[in-house]
């Protein structure tokens, strides 16, 4: 458990952001002309009901197991305060979310007909949009395996942190209803919320002398897709293994280094993909470590165990997730634990074979630093060499509906 800041810490973070809000420069007047291009729209999840017949391939998907996974999430829900919100942009409370929990219990996941009637009579379809664009892009994670020691030697000598009792993340939302969804992380010095440390920094000893080392591995391009992935399984020596999840970030910029990478010349945007990303990477160790430190972003984790660490990694909203069913969203738009039906495609597990088509009912259970949109996700494969096959290599055009409890007013986000 992580330690709360002090009171004047607290006091100082609350008076920063105010600062920061009164010290906006205000709207410059309007001076664009013919050749000047139009500003971008700011992203916004936009919704039209929909019905069954509208989802592509419904009726063919095995919705029991969208089910499972669907029970794990309302393990979460049906533990929250009923007036409480899911999420993101979506309006009502969790109350609205429950009783369709509480009668999922009674179904049988191996039955998917009977899961299949159970969304159908509990959830009302919509389709999602970004303003008028309705398809996005989903790419896919998966959880690794990496080697670890519990002390450090010379061949395993790269750190994975825990996360530190200084650190201090806040939720911009509970301070301007115009930050909701954003966050920021920091520590307070002289009762100042300051930057946290960057990778690079981290990397070079920021860090060293306040006992954080949770695990040494041998890989320093393992121990960083690590990081890019969220969690994943540590294998020691003596043959045990176990998950590693995540905790906490330090708040700095997420960077895919596939664009440096492609601004170097050293890929292409045709080839980049975390296969050639990592083949880069291990083919480069010289140039390796200051690529790796452009991005800034630097995850601190924890151990996993028990009965839940057997069931899987877990995602953000703290139950395990399940391989091809779960999946990772942006909570600026959308809330955790929703059923949503995606229609998109996938990387066959053999390159030279064509994509697959991808169209199944998923649940939101997870989120991540590089997913940003109303319309993009992440798809979980599961963990291993054929999940990261399938993983870093989607990087698809797909679009989704989202179930919403039937009697939910959704009218506000509907055009």
């Amino acid at each position: 458990m992580s330690r709360l800041a002090p009171r004047a810490g607290l006091a100082a973070i609350l008076g920063a952001l105010l600062i920061i809000t009164a010290c906006a420069p205000a709207a410059l007047p309007e001076r664009a002309t013919e050749t000047e291009p139009s500003p971008p729209r700011k992203d916004q999840l936009v919704l039209r009901p929909a019905s069954y017949a509208d989802l592509p391939g419904w009726r063919d998907d095995r919705q029991g197991a969208a089910l499972q996974a669907f029970l794990r999430s309302c393990d979460k829900l049906l533990r929250r305060a009923s007036d409480a919100t899911l999420g993101g942009v979506i309006p009502g409370t969790v109350a609205a979310w429950q009783g369709a929990c509480e009668a999922a219990g009674a179904r049988d996941i191996r039955d998917h007909q009977a899961a299949r009637l159970f969304f159908e009579d509990w959830f009302q379809p919509y389709a999602a949009r970004n303003n008028d664009q309705d398809t996005g892009l989903f790419t896919g994670y998966f959880e690794p395996e990496l080697r670890g020691a519990e002390e450090p030697n010379d061949e395993y000598n790269i750190v994975l942190y825990r996360k530190p009792g200084d650190l201090v993340t806040v939720s911009l939302g509970r301070f301007r209803d115009a930050f909701k969804g954003e966050r920021l992380a920091g520590r307070v010095v002289d009762g100042a919320l300051l930057p946290y440390p960057n990778r690079r920094e981290i990397d070079g000893g920021a860090l060293a002398g306040q006992n954080l080392e949770l695990v040494w591995v041998d890989s320093a391009v393992d121990a960083f897709f690590l990081h890019i992935q969220g969690s994943g399984r540590v294998r020691f020596q003596d043959g045990g293994t176990r998950r590693i999840a995540y905790a906490a970030t330090n708040g700095q910029p997420y960077l895919a280094i596939g664009r440096s990478l492609i601004a170097r010349g050293a890929l292409t945007r045709e080839n980049v993909s975390m296969q050639s990303i990592r083949a880069w990477l291990e083919s480069h160790p010289g140039e390796a470590p200051a690529v790796m430190q452009e991005n800034k972003s630097f995850v601190f984790f924890r151990w996993l165990d028990g009965a839940a660490a057997d069931l899987g990694p877990q995602g953000a909203q703290g139950v395990a997730l399940l391989a091809g069913r779960s999946l990772a969203v942006d909570r600026r738009f959308l809330g955790l634990g929703m059923p949503i039906w995606l229609d998109a495609s996938a990387p066959d597990i053999d390159p030279a074979r064509p994509d697959r088509t991808l169209r199944r009912l998923m649940v939101s259970q997870d989120t991540g630093g590089a997913i940003r949109g109303p319309v993009r996700g992440d798809v979980f494969w599961g963990t291993g060499r054929e999940a990261g096959e399938v993983a870093g290599r989607m990087k698809h055009q797909g679009r989704y509906w989202l179930l919403l409890p039937r009697g939910l007013d959704a009218s506000s986000l509907i055009n």
